[in-house]
C-alpha cells in the first residue's frame, strides 16, 4: 500500500483520531483557551510501554491538559496476543479492536498514539526472547522513527529496563527506548529515514515508578515526584478522573476503573541523559524562546491571550490571523507543522466553524463512482469565504461563496475512485503477519495507529487576505433510532465478497463436508464464477459455481462439497493439513477476499477484507460422548470448534443452567474465565458437582487469578490453588508422567507428535496446589525452569470425573491443531 508523498505533505505526521469515528467535536469556550495556552508551550512528551492498558492514564492526561503539552503514547505492540473478555477475536482482530480501544482512550485523556510493527504473540518471561522473535533492529528502527518524527523532549518508561517481576515484552520495551533515546541522535542509524526526518536528542529518559502491590516508596537520590491528582476548574474534572473515563475504554481487557479524586503522586528515576531531581523538564525550555526569531509570534499569542473573552472567542481571530501569518514565515523548525496546526484549529474553533464531508454510501469498489457532499457552516460574525473544496481523490469545485452567520453552505459531487485504490485494510495487515511482526509496506506509515481516510474534502477558507485549509476524512453518516447520528469510515470494498461459513474444517473422517459461501456484491451486476482451489489430493464439488448479483449489496449463497484425499495418512503431520482458496472472476478480474465487520458501542465500526481462504484439517479422531453443554466464559471459539469435529453442542446460559437438568449431557464444559466474568459460577457450584457425582464429566479451562481478577474458591469437588504459571513456548516438551493413564489413552493414544504445531503457547494460569486426590499426568516447562504438573488435573468423584487444566485450548482448537483435539477429546470421555 503506497501513499503518495504529496499526501503525507498535506495530512501532517501525527497520531490521527479514529477515523470518522464521530462527528467533529466543536470545542466550547472553556476548550479554546486551553487550546490558546497550548500555543504559548513548546514542548513534546512521549510515553513508551508494551501493550494497549499499559499506559499512565493520569500521567498522560495531565501533561497534555495542565501542562499543555503534546503528548503521546507509543505502544510497541497492539495487544493482539492477549485475551478478549468481550467477544471471541483473538490475534490480528483482537489487536484491531485494541488499536480502536487506545484511540478511544486517547480521544478522552487528549494525547496522541503510536505502535511499532511488533507483534505480541504471548507472554514472554525473559526480554532476551522478545527481542529475537520481534526482531530487536526493525523494532528499534520503528522506535527511532517515532521519535525522529515526534521530537519528544523527554522519554518516560512505564517499566524498568532490568529483568524483575514483569514479563519480557514489558522489559523489552524499556531498553529499546533507551537505545532508542541514543539511536535516534546517531546519523549512522538506519540513515535511509534522514530523507523523510532528522536525528533528535531528547533531553532524558526516565522511568516512572509503578506501585501496584504495594504502597508508594518516597523517591530516592535518583528521583522524584510529581503531584498529579490536580483539578481543572476549566474542564470540570481532575486528571485521575479524566484518567478513569480513559483507562476504561480498554473494555477488551476488562480494565474499567472507577474515579478517584484527591492528590495523586506519580514517581519518577532517571534512566539516561541529563539526571534530574526537579522535575521532568528540568533544562528544557518550553517557550518560544528556544525558536530563534519567534519573539513577535510569542508576543502575539500572549495578546490574544489577554484580548480572549469566552463570551465571543472570535474576537481575537484578527490576532491569530497575524500570528499565522508570523509562524509561516518563520524558518523551518521541530515545532512548525504541529504548531500551524494548533493554530488552523483555534482560528476556525474561535469562527464556530463546522466543515464535515459526507458520502451517499458506506462502501465504494475501485473504480466506481460516489456522491458526496461537502458541508460548512460560519457561526461567527467574522468575514469568511468558502474558496473552493478539493476532492481526494476527485475534482476541484470552485465556490467564491461567503458564508453568512449560521448558514450552511453545501457543496455536492459525484466523482469516480481511481480503479488502483487499495482496498480499505489496516495498513498493517494489508500482507500476512509474520511471528514476530506486521509488515508495512509503505514505511511512511509506520508509527501510525491507522492510515488515513481513502477519501477526504479539504477545504479552502479565506479571511480576507489570508486563507485557511482544512482537510476533512469523507464518512457516511446515519441515524440510529436507538443511538442517534452516527458515523463510520468510508471504505473502498471489493466487487464481490466471498465470505466461507467457516475459516477452520476439520475431517475426523473420510467423509465430504458441505462449506456454504455467501458472495456480497460491492458494486451492480455483480456477474461471474466462484471457483475453488485446492492442492494435496482434495476436491471440490462443484470446481465452479456461475453467480449473478444485479444489486450492490446483495447476497447470495452457494454451496461447496469438499471431499478429503481418497487415500492417506490419518497422522497429526503437517502433511494432513491443507487449505482451500475460494476465487470469485468477475468482468475479468479476479477477487479472493471476503468480509469481516467488527461492532462494539465503544469504538468505531470496523471492517477489513481478509483473504477468503479455509483451513482444512484431516486428523484421526475418536469420541465416546456427542451430547455436550458448554458454559460461556469471556468469549472464545471452543463451541464451533467441538461441532467441527461432530460434537453436539449446546450454551447454557445463566437461566437453563439454573432451571434445567444437566443429567441429558454426557459432558459439561466450562469456558475460559467464565469464573471470572461470570459472578453467579459459585451458585452453581453446588448443581456442577451433584452431575458430576451422578456421573457426568466436568472440563474447566482456564481461569485468572491476579490483582485484576479473583475467582471463587469452589471450582472443583476438591481445592486446588490456581496461579500464574505458565509455559510461553509453544514448543515445549510434554512428557507424559502417568503414561497409561485414560486422558492420555482413551479414546485416543496420544503421543509426542501431538503436542506439534501449538500456537503461541502451552498454556497459563496453571494449578500450583491440589488436593493430593487429583492426578497429574503431564509436565512440561519452558526452559530453564523446572517443570510444572498444573497444566492438567483429573480426578474421579462419585461416578464421574472433574478435569482442570490451563492448556490453551482456546487457541488450539480454532486453530485447527490436530492434537489438541485428540487430547480435548481424550478429557471429554474422561470417567464414562
Amino acid at each position: 500500500m503506497k501513499t503518495p508523498l504529496s499526501l503525507l505533505a498535506i495530512i501532517p505526521w501525527i497520531s490521527l483520531p479514529a477515523v470518522a469515528a464521530t462527528a467533529f467535536r466543536q470545542p466550547n469556550a472553556a476548550k479554546i483557551l486551553q487550546d490558546l495556552e497550548r500555543l504559548s508551550v513548546v514542548g513534546n512528551v512521549l510515553y513508551v510501554a508494551a501493550h494497549p492498558d499499559d499506559e499512565n492514564t493520569r500521567l498522560l492526561a495531565y501533561l497534555g491538559n495542565e501542562k499543555h503539552l503534546r503528548a503521546a503514547y507509543l505502544s510497541v505492540t497492539r495487544g493482539d496476543g492477549g485475551q478478549n473478555l468481550i467477544g471471541a477475536e483473538q490475534g490480528p482482530l483482537l489487536g484491531l479492536i485494541r488499536t480502536q480501544e487506545l484511540l478511544a482512550a486517547r480521544a478522552i485523556d487528549g494525547a496522541e498514539q503510536f505502535f511499532t510493527r511488533a507483534r505480541d504473540f504471548g507472554y514472554s518471561k525473559t526480554p532476551k526472547e522478545t527481542l529475537e522473535i520481534w526482531g530487536k533492529d526493525e523494532v528499534l528502527a520503528d522506535m527511532v522513527w517515532v521519535i525522529r518524527r515526534f521530537k519528544p523532549d523527554v522519554i518516560i518508561t512505564r517499566f524498568p529496563v532490568e529483568e524483575g517481576e514483569t514479563h519480557g515484552h514489558h522489559t523489552a520495551s524499556t531498553m529499546l527506548a533507551v537505545e532508542a533515546f541514543h539511536a535516534a541522535a546517531d546519523p549512522t542509524f538506519h540513515p535511509e529515514q534522514l530523507k523523510h526526518v532528522s536525528v533528535w536528542q531528547a533531553k532524558r529518559v526516565v522511568w516512572n515508578r509503578f506501585f501496584f502491590n504495594s504502597p508508594p516508596k518516597e523517591p530516592d537520590a535518583e528521583g522524584f515526584k510529581i503531584d498529579v491528582g490536580v483539578y481543572n476548574s476549566l474542564l470540570g474534572t481532575s486528571y485521575p478522573e479524566m484518567a478513569a473515563q480513559s483507562r476504561s475504554m480498554h473494555k477488551s481487557q476488562g480494565f474499567g476503573l472507577s474515579a478517584s479524586r484527591g492528590p495523586t503522586f506519580e514517581y519518577f528515576r532517571n534512566l539516561e541523559g541529563a539526571r534530574t531531581s526537579q522535575g521532568l523538564f528540568e533544562g528544557v525550555d518550553l517557550t518560544w524562546a528556544r525558536v530563534p526569531g519567534s519573539k513577535k509570534l510569542s508576543d502575539l499569542l500572549v495578546r490574544a491571550r489577554q484580548q480572549y473573552q469566552v463570551e465571543s472567542p472570535h474576537s481575537i481571530i484578527p490576532v491569530l490571523l497575524e500570528a499565522r501569518a508570523e509562524l509561516q514565515a518563520m524558518p523551518d523548525h521541530p515545532w512548525k507543522q504541529s504548531k500551524d496546526r494548533e493554530l488552523v484549529d483555534l482560528i476556525l474553533s474561535c469562527a464556530g466553524v463546522w466543515a464535515e464531508a459526507y458520502a451517499a454510501d458506506f462502501a465504494i469498489a475501485p473504480g466506481g463512482e460516489i456522491k458526496v457532499t461537502a458541508s460548512a457552516i460560519n457561526r461567527s460574525p467574522t468575514a469568511i469565504e468558502l474558496r473552493e473544496v478539493q476532492f481526494v481523490p476527485g475534482p476541484k469545485v470552485e465556490v467564491h461563496h461567503s458564508l453568512p452567520v449560521n448558514q450552511p453552505q453545501l457543496v455536492e459531487k459525484t466523482f469516480s475512485v481511481p480503479e488502483s485504490a487499495e482496498l480499505s485494510n489496516p495498513y498493517w495487515l494489508s500482507q500476512p503477519p509474520e511471528k514476530g511482526k506486521y509488515p508495512a509496506p509503505d514505511p511512511t506509515l509506520i508509527g501510525l495507529p491507522e492510515q488515513p481516510a481513502p477519501i477526504r474534502a479539504e477545504f479552502l477558507f479565506s479571511f480576507g487576505p489570508r486563507t485557511l485549509r482544512i482537510s476533512r476524512p469523507v464518512a457516511y453518516k446515519w441515524t440510529d433510532p436507538v443511538a442517534g447520528e452516527r458515523y463510520r469510515p468510508v471504505e473502498i470494498s471489493p466487487p464481490v465478497m466471498i465470505n466461507p461459513s467457516s475459516s477452520l474444517l476439520m475431517f475426523p473422517d473420510r467423509k465430504a463436508k458441505d462449506l456454504r459461501v455467501l458472495l456480497k456484491a460491492g458494486v451492480a451486476d455483480a456477474t461471474g464464477v466462484l471457483r475453488s482451489e485446492l492442492s494435496g489430493g482434495w476436491t471440490a464439488e462443484p470446481a465452479e459455481l456461475p453467480f449473478t448479483l444485479k444489486k450492490k449489496g446483495e447476497e447470495q449463497e452457494l454451496q461447496i462439497r469438499l471431499h478429503p484425499p481418497a487415500n492417506g495418512s490419518l497422522s497429526r503431520s503437517d502433511s494432513s493439513i491443507s487449505s482451500l482458496r475460494l476465487v470469485a472472476e468477475i468482468q475479468g478480474r479476479k477477487v479472493s477476499k471476503g468480509f469481516r465487520q467488527i461492532e462494539y458501542p465503544h469504538i468505531p465500526i470496523q471492517t477489513l477484507f481478509p483473504e477468503s481462504t479455509v483451513k482444512l484439517v484431516r486428523l484421526d479422531l475418536k469420541k465416546n460422548k456427542s451430547k455436550i453443554a458448554y458454559i460461556a466464559g469471556a468469549g472464545d471459539e471452543v463451541p464451533e470448534a467441538l461441532r467441527q469435529v461432530g460434537y453436539e453442542v449446546t450454551v447454557l446460559d445463566d437461566a437453563t443452567l439454573r432451571t434445567q437438568p444437566l443429567a441429558p449431557f454426557e459432558a459439561i464444559v466450562v469456558g475460559v474465565r467464565a469464573y471470572n466474568v461470570n459472578e453467579r459460577m459459585p451458585f452453581y457450584h453446588r448443581k456442577l458437582m451433584k452431575y458430576v457425582s451422578d456421573g457426568g464429566t466436568m472440563v474447566v479451562q482456564y481461569n485468572t487469578n491476579n490483582w485484576i481478577s479473583r475467582i471463587p474458591v469452589e471450582i472443583g469437588p476438591y481445592p486446588f490453588q490456581i496461579s500464574r504459571d505458565r509455559v510461553t513456548d509453544e514448543d515445549a516438551p510434554a512428557t507424559f508422567e502417568s503414561p497409561h493413564h485414560p486422558l492420555l489413552i482413551r479414546p485416543n493414544k496420544l503421543t509426542e507428535g501431538d503436542f506439534a504445531g501449538w500456537v503461541q503457547e502451552r498454556g497459563l494460569y496453571f494449578a500450583s496446589k491440589w488436593d493430593e486426590r487429583y492426578q497429574t499426568v503431564l509436565s512440561m516447562h519452558d526452559p530453564n525452569e523446572p517443570p510444572k504438573r498444573g497444566g492438567l488435573l483429573a480426578v474421579r468423584y462419585g461416578k464421574g470425573a472433574f478435569v482442570y487444566t490451563g492448556l490453551a485450548f482456546f487457541r488450539q482448537l480454532p486453530a485447527g491443531v490436530p492434537g489438541a483435539y485428540r487430547l480435548f477429546a481424550n478429557l471429554i470421555a474422561y470417567g464414562g
